[in-house]
C-alpha cells in the first residue's frame, strides 16, 4: 500500500553535551537545515523525494525501513562520502492535520532558565507521545542535551559544538500516539547561546526580514537623462522614468528606515526591448516593457534603469544601512526578438498544444509549456542544455553583484530541475553567502510546498492566506474562522516557523483597499475598471481593514511583504492601475494613519523575538474576531483582530501557563474594525 509520509532528516550522534565533545558532521550540521519532506512507500522500501544540495546522492537514494514502530520509523542512509544518517519518519496521511482540531494537537513553546543562556525549557500542552529535538540536523537524546523535568516539560542544553557556529538552531518536533503532528519549535543560537534579544539578529537572519517591493520605473526618477518613453503607447503603459538612482535616493532619505523595511525587492532590471508589444482593444494600445518582465538580454542592466556603477552603489549603501536587496528574476521566458532566441529559435516550448490549440495562458492545463503571450515564448527548461545555460545567467547576478537573494517569477511554470540546478550552483560557487529565495506560485498548498525545499527555494508568497483574508473581510459570507483554519493548515504544511511571504498585495492584483472599500467589485473586470474609471477610496472602512491586514501580516509566522503604496493605502484597480507613481508627500489624514500603523507594526515586529521566532497558538476565532498568541522564552504577544461593526470583549487563556501582565487569563476589549496587540 502506498502512503505519503512526513520525514525529517537527522543525524544519530552525540552532540557535545554534558562534557562530551563531538566534531559536527560537516555535511549535516554546517549545511542547510533539513526539512520535513515527502516519501513514497511501497512495503518497507522508501524513496526520498526531497533534495539536499550538499548531499548529492540523496535525491535518488533508496532507503529500507529499519523499524516497524506503527507511527515512528528510523531509516538509515549513507551519503556519498560514507557518513551515515538517520531519517526520523512520522506517518501523516495527506489532509490529516488540516482536518484535525488544532486545539487538541500537542503544542510546544519555550521558556527561559533564569541565569542560563545555554539552556531553556520546552513546555508542552496536550501531552506529546514523542518529541524529537535537534541541534542543526543532529538528533539529541536523554544522554545528550535533553533532561525530562516532567511529562510536560523538557530542559534542553545547547551542545558545545554550537559554540563553533556563529548562528545555528535548536529545533523540536512533536506528535501524538495516533501520528498527528503538533507544532515545531525554532530557537536561534549565537555561538551556542540562546538569542533572546532581537538586537542580536543580523540581516542574514531570514526570519527577521520585512520586504518592500515596487516597480523601479514607477518609484522615483533619480535622473532624467536616462528617461526614454516610447511615445507610441497609452501613457499608462509607457516608461515613466523611475530608476536605480531614485531607489538609492529613497534609501538615503531614510524612508525605508522610517517604515521599518529591512529588505528591498527590486523588480527585474534586465534589458527589455525598445519597441512596443502585445495589444488590447479597449482602449486600443500596445505596451512597453516598463515592468521589466520581457528580458531581451538576461545579463545586462536596462539602460533606462541605470548603470553598473549605480547598481553597485545601491547595493553598497543598502548593506551599509543594514538592509538586504533581492532581485526579481525572470526564468520562464525571454523576448521573442532577443539575441538568444534569434540564435536558438528551437529553445522554446511548442507554440501549440498537442490537440492543436494555441498554447497561450493555459496556466494550469499546460503549466510547464504554455506561453504568457506571443512575444514572450516559454523556454524549454526541461532540456538539460537549456536549463544549464539559463541557470548560469541567473547565477551571473549573484556572482557579479552583492545581491542577497532572488524573487523568482512564475515559479510553477518552471520545471523543478531548474530550481535544483540553480540552488546547487549557488551553494557550490558561493559558499558561505546567505541567499533568500522566494517564488511566485498560485495554486494548492501541495503545489506551492513542492518548491519549498532546502535545495530549491526558501519560500513562496502565500496568496492563499491573502485571498482568505480578502474573502473574510469583503464577502458577506466571510469569516475569521476560515482565516484561522487557513493559517493552521498552512503551518501544518510549510512548518510553524516558515519563511512564506505574507503580502499586502502585488503588481498583478487590484489594490486590497479598493476591494475593502467597495470601489472595486470582486466580480467585475478589474483591469477594465482601471482603464475606464478613476478608482478612489470612497469608504473610510477600507483604511481600517487595510490596517488590520498589516497587523495580521506583522504578527503571524512568515515574512511580511509590503507592496509599495500599500503602506498608506494607494488606490488602484488591476494592472496597470495598481502601478501608479509612488507618493511620499501630500497624504490625507487617513493615509497618514495607515502609514503610521504600518511603520509601528514593522518596528514592533523587528524588535520582538516572539513575533520573529515565537510559537503560534490560536486563542479564539469566530465570524468577526480572531485572536492568537506568539510566545518565545516565556515572553508572549497576543494579537486580536475585530472586523465587526461593534466592540468585542473576550476572555483569553494563554497556553502552557504563559502570562500577559502576570495573568494566564486576560480580558480584552477591541474597538470595531480594529486590532489590539498586547505584550
Amino acid at each position: 500500500m502506498r502512503k505519503i509520509l512526513s520525514v525529517l532528516l537527522t543525524v544519530a550522534m552525540a552532540a557535545g553535551c554534558g562534557g562530551v565533545k563531538v566534531t559536527p558532521a560537516p555535511l549535516f550540521d554546517a549545511g542547510p537545515l533539513a526539512s520535513p519532506c515527502l516519501l513514497e512507500q511501497d512495503s518497507n522500501t522508501v524513496i526520498l523525494r526531497d533534495y539536499f544540495p550538499t548531499l548529492p546522492t540523496m535525491d535518488t537514494t533508496v532507503i529500507t525501513a529499519a523499524s516497524e514502530d506503527p507511527w515512528l520509523r528510523y531509516l538509515e542512509v549513507t551519503t556519498a562520502d560514507g557518513q551515515k544518517g538517520v531519517l526520523v519518519v512520522k506517518n501523516m496521511l495527506p489532509g490529516k492535520m488540516a482536518a484535525a482540531d488544532p486545539s487538541l494537537a500537542p503544542f510546544m513553546t519555550t521558556a527561559a532558565v533564569p541565569g542560563q543562556d545555554d539552556r531553556f525549557l520546552i513546555l508542552i500542552e496536550n501531552e506529546a507521545d514523542d518529541v524529537q529535538v535537534l541541534w542543526q540536523n543532529t538528533l539529541l537524546d536523554k544522554d545528550h542535551g535533553i533532561r525530562v523535568v516532567d511529562r510536560n516539560t523538557l530542559e534542553i542544553t545547547v551542545p558545545r559544538n554550537a559554540r563553533k557556529m556563529e548562528r545555528s538552531f535548536i529545533r523540536a518536533f512533536c506528535a501524538d500516539e495516533e501520528g498527528g503532528l503538533g507544532n515545531d519549535i525554532l530557537v536561534p543560537l549565537e555561538r551556542g547561546r540562546v538569542v533572546r534579544d532581537a538586537g542580536q539578529l543580523r540581516r542574514s537572519d531570514k526570519h527577521a526580514q520585512v520586504l518592500y517591493s515596487f516597480l523601479i520605473d514607477r518609484f522615483v526618477n533619480g535622473r532624467s537623462d536616462n528617461d526614454m518613453p516610447l511615445g507610441t503607447v497609452n501613457p499608462k503603459v509607457d516608461y515613466w522614468g523611475g530608476d536605480l538612482a531614485g531607489v538609492t535616493q529613497t534609501l538615503e532619505s531614510g524612508y525605508f528606515d522610517s517604515l521599518g523595511v529591512t529588505t528591498i525587492w527590486l523588480s527585474p532590471i534586465t534589458q527589455n526591448p525598445f519597441t512596443a508589444w502585445g495589444r488590447i482593444h479597449d482602449p486600443e494600445t500596445q505596451f512597453s516593457g516598463y515592468h521589466g518582465y520581457w528580458p531581451y538580454y538576461t545579463t545586462a542592466i536596462d539602460v533606462r534603469y541605470g548603470t553598473d556603477a549605480e547598481l553597485r552603489e545601491l547595493l553598497d549603501k543598502a548593506h551599509a544601512d543594514n538592509k538586504n536587496v533581492i532581485l526579481d528574476y525572470v526564468s520562464n521566458h525571454m523576448h521573442v526578438e532577443s539575441p538568444t532566441l534569434t540564435a536558438h529559435p528551437d529553445w522554446t516550448t511548442p507554440s501549440d498544444t498537442p490537440d492543436g490549440r494555441p498554447n497561450r495562458q493555459l496556466y494550469d492545463e499546460f503549466r510547464l509549456t504554455t506561453w504568457f503571450d506571443d512575444h514572450i515564448p516559454t523556454l524549454d527548461l526541461e532540456r538539460p542544455e537549456i536549463c544549464a545555460q539559463l541557470t548560469d545567467s541567473a547565477l551571473f547576478w549573484m556572482q557579479n553583484y552583492d545581491f542577497d537573494g532572488f524573487r523568482h517569477d512564475a515559479t510553477k511554470h518552471v520545471p523543478e530541475q531548474y530550481w535544483r540546478m540553480l540552488t546547487r550552483k549557488l551553494c557550490d560557487s558561493l559558499p558561505g553567502r546567505s541567499f533568500y529565495q522566494i517564488g511566485e506560485t498560485y495554486g494548492s498548498t501541495a503545489l506551492i510546498n513542492s518548491y519549498v525545499k532546502p535545495g530549491m527555494q526558501d519560500a513562496q508568497f502565500d496568496f492563499n492566506v491573502y485571498d482568505t483574508y480578502i474573502w473574510a473581510t469583503t464577502s458577506p459570507e466571510g469569516s475569521f474562522e476560515g482565516l484561522a483554519s487557513r493559517l493552521s493548515e498552512d503551518m501544518s504544511v510549510y512548518g510553524s516557523h516558515h519563511l512564506m511571504g505574507n503580502i499586502t498585495g502585488n503588481h498583478d492584483r487590484p489594490r486590497y483597499i479598493c476591494l475593502a472599500s467597495g470601489d472595486i467589485d470582486p466580480d467585475e473586470d478589474d483591469k477594465l475598471a482601471g482603464w475606464h474609471r478613476d478608482i478612489k477610496v470612497t469608504d473610510p472602512v477600507g483604511y481600517k481593514k487595510l490596517q488590520m491586514l498589516h497587523a495580521l501580516n506583522f504578527t503571524i509566522p512568515g515574512v511580511p511583504c509590503i507592496y509599495y503604496g500599500d503602506e498608506f493605502g494607494q488606490p488602484g484597480a488591476n494592472d496597470p492601475d495598481n502601478r501608479r507613481w509612488m507618493q511620499f508627500d501630500g497624504l490625507t489624514p487617513l493615509e497618514e494613519d495607515v502609514r503610521e500603523a504600518a511603520s509601528s507594526l514593522a518596528h514592533l515586529r523587528t524588535g520582538s523575538m516572539p513575533l520573529l521566532y515565537g510559537d503560534y497558538r490560536l486563542l479564539h476565532a469566530d465570524t468577526d474576531v480572531l485572536a492568537y498568541s506568539r510566545s518565545y522564552m516565556g515572553e508572549t504577544v497576543v494579537t486580536v483582530l475585530n472586523k465587526g461593526e461593534e466592540p468585542c470583549s473576550l476572555s483569553l487563556t494563554l497556553p502552557c501557563g504563559l502570562t500577559v501582565d502576570g495573568k494566564n487569563e486576560t480580558e480584552v476589549t477591541v474597538a470595531p474594525m480594529s486590532y489590539l496587540i498586547l505584550k
